[in-house]
């Protein structure tokens, strides 16, 4: 078995497989970047390396610091865990020509399922088909514009080498297209590192079914139930459950054939999932995802499958200990992925900040995967999934019911959460029936009147404050008192400061979140509508527009692109039309 496993990822997921190793007698060794020195996977691993920098692209995607820490730290094995490099092909061969082992698909799979294009035709090659799409990079507003004369709007434009939502926009006309193009792009770019884009056709009220697959190093190949991840918000989950509810055993099973079918057809080994859309009983082939996805606890809840230890072992070079006729699926489990996010009545708006107070709940049946401690900072630079609350029950009722015990149990001040929204949502009629799908939450749900917490603000005029940190020396930590100085950057009028607020009415535009402004689509002296978009505000890798409340004039822009911003900072002055 392994010795040293690296873990290159951050959060509830670098603390998944940290245990993981543990359990197996395998060193773990953390990375973290400077915002991260002192989070809880760095200070459960048995060994933690700096990588510098603040953002994702300084630090958690620096590959030439992470194959230094490789070499100086005598790794033998690499668990990317999701999102950053897990679906990267060229990550995954720098780390293979070192000796050292990937955990996760070969090269080849992750190149040809990496590229949603080349998967879409894979796929094909193997009788599964998707939804109506292109084959090639999109490069142009005619491009779209010809494939939606032929099939229609909305369309979706999709990051290509990506998945997880992250990077697609819904484009309903021409008139969107640009935009939509170049935010997909961004966000893209952002995430995953390349900013390549792609379309197909948008389904109205699709349910989003996905199958986990388990293949080792010796032909064997195999499905472990499906899962449904219908409720989303900005096309990134919320809700997942399994099995999937509602659709004959007949076409479950073909779910789970077509599954196997697509990762044999690409040679694949090691854990990933198959997903699919399934409208009026029929599915579609949507993409595959390399890697483990981050609803993989309710997968391992209804078959008693440790998908991480199987990982683990099966990047080993061990053969799987079991076939296609032992895998057995018991009751029913929910998971719920509670977002430092305030649902503000449906806008779901980013909500970066300190966990003052956090106590997640328990009880038979229960489960906590989390990435941060009570007084750990959630940062605007990175995803902001707190953790995965996953229930089991013996059926679909009962799992549901445990779920909302168990939300209702947890403390959580300081910033605010989805957990409001997650109960709405567990609660509404439509969900318990099973008559949602991926465009219900935004499209159905009311939220009017669910918010989150509001959030705790800092004491300005403190000079300054002791913190307690860690240090590294040779990947041991070491404790130290730090004299912290109160931050020198600029000072903004706060909408709280002014008597404003983002949508108050007056003229005074502020941003709802910490994030940083990524684009300023006016100018000053320009005139404007209520409802028009002004900028483009990126918190936690997502993009948010900050749109005008008034008619008007813009008679003043407070920044620039590139800049941070806090959450109530007057960024836009309009004087209001007569």
């Amino acid at each position: 078995m392994f010795t040293k496993v690296l873990i290159a990822n951050r959060g509830e997921i670098a603390v998944r497989v940290i245990r993981a190793c543990r359990e197996l007698g395998i060193q773990s060794v953390a990375v973290y970047s400077e915002l991260d020195r002192n989070a809880l996977h760095t200070r459960l691993a048995d060994e933690a390396y700096a990588l510098g920098g603040q953002t994702a692209a300084e630090s958690y995607l620096n590959t030439e610091k992470i194959l230094e820490i490789i070499d100086s730290a005598g790794i033998d094995a690499v668990h990317p865990g999701y999102g950053f490099f897990s679906e990267n092909a060229e990550f995954a061969e720098a780390i293979t020509k070192k000796g050292v082992t990937f955990i996760g698909p070969p090269v080849g799979a992750i190149a040809v399922m990496g590229d949603k294009i080349s998967a879409r035709q894979a796929a094909e090659k193997v009788g599964v088909s998707g939804v109506p799409g292109t084959t090639d990079f999109i490069t142009s507003v005619p491009e779209v514009e010809q494939f939606a004369a032929e099939h229609g709007y909305p369309v979706a434009i999709k990051a290509a080498y990506g998945g997880g939502g992250r990077g697609m926009k819904v484009v309903n006309s021409k008139e969107e297209i640009q935009g939509a193009i170049d935010s997909s792009q961004r966000e893209a770019l952002a995430y995953f590192g390349r900013d390549e884009i792609y379309m197909e056709r948008y389904l109205t009220k699709p349910r989003h079914v996905e199958v986990q697959v388990l293949c080792d190093q010796h032909g064997n190949a195999l499905y472990l139930g499906t899962r449904d991840c219908s409720a989303q918000r900005r096309h990134q989950k919320l809700i997942e459950e399994a099995p999937a509810p509602e659709i004959p055993e007949s076409i479950l099973t073909a779910m789970g054939e077509a599954a196997v079918d697509v990762a044999r057809g690409c040679d694949y080994v090691n854990a990933g999932t198959v997903e699919f859309l399934y409208e009026n009983e029929q599915f579609y082939y949507l993409e595959m995802n390399t890697r483990l996805q981050v609803e993989h606890p309710v997968t391992e809840m209804v078959t008693g499958i440790d998908l991480v230890e199987q990982q683990i072992r099966v990047a080993y070079g061990e053969e799987l200990k079991f076939k296609q006729e032992d895998i057995e699926i018991s009751g029913h489990a929910v998971e719920v992925r509670i977002n430092a996010e305030d649902p503000a009545e449906g806008q779901f708006l980013p909500s970066p900040g300190k966990l003052d107070t956090f106590k997640a709940s328990a009880g038979f049946g229960t489960r906590w995967d989390g990435g941060y401690e009570e007084g750990d900072e959630i940062s605007q630079f990175y995803d902001n999934l707190v953790g995965k609350l996953v229930c089991w029950g013996k059926d679909r009722n009962t799992a549901i019911a445990r779920t909302i015990r168990a939300l209702e149990e947890f403390e959580i001040r300081g910033l605010a959460t989805t957990i409001p929204a997650d109960i709405a949502i567990l609660m509404h009629s439509d969900f318990r029936s099973v008559n949602h799908s991926t465009k219900w939450v935004e499209e159905t749900l009311d939220l009017s009147g669910v918010r989150g917490d509001p959030l705790e603000t800092a004491d300005s005029s403190s000079s300054g404050e002791v913190r307690e940190a860690e240090i590294e020396v040779n990947g041991k930590r070491f404790e130290v008192s730090l004299s912290v100085p109160s931050s020198t950057s600029k000072v903004r009028r706060s909408a709280s400061a002014v008597g404003a607020s983002a949508a108050g009415g007056d003229g005074n535009i502020s941003v709802p979140m910490q994030g940083t402004i990524v684009k300023i689509q006016v100018a000053e002296g320009d005139k404007v509508e209520a409802g028009d978009i002004l900028v483009v505000l990126e918190a936690m890798k997502m993009e948010n527009n900050i749109a005008s409340d008034v008619n008007g004039t813009i008679a003043e822009i407070t920044i620039e692109e590139g800049d941070s911003v806090g959450a109530g900072d007057i960024i836009i002055l309009i004087d209001l039309e007569d």
